[in-house]
């Protein structure tokens, strides 16, 4: 899967750190991934009326 690598300002890392601790992650790269596919979840669930699971797709 590629990785796509964004800088954060401040604001964004102390929300990053409060989703970390909150869920348990082990790093903010792992809180950013979590917002993500969260995001991702309620957009299909809005599409298809159903939840999704996401997997990482091979080649």
């Amino acid at each position: 899967m590629p990785e796509a690598h964004v800088e954060f300002d401040e604001t964004e890392r102390e929300l990053l750190e409060r989703i970390r601790q909150r869920y348990g992650l082990d790093d903010c790269a792992q809180a950013a991934e979590w917002l993500v596919r969260a995001r991702l979840r309620r957009a299909a669930k809005s599409i298809t009326g159903r939840g999704r699971a996401l997997y990482p797709v091979g080649r």
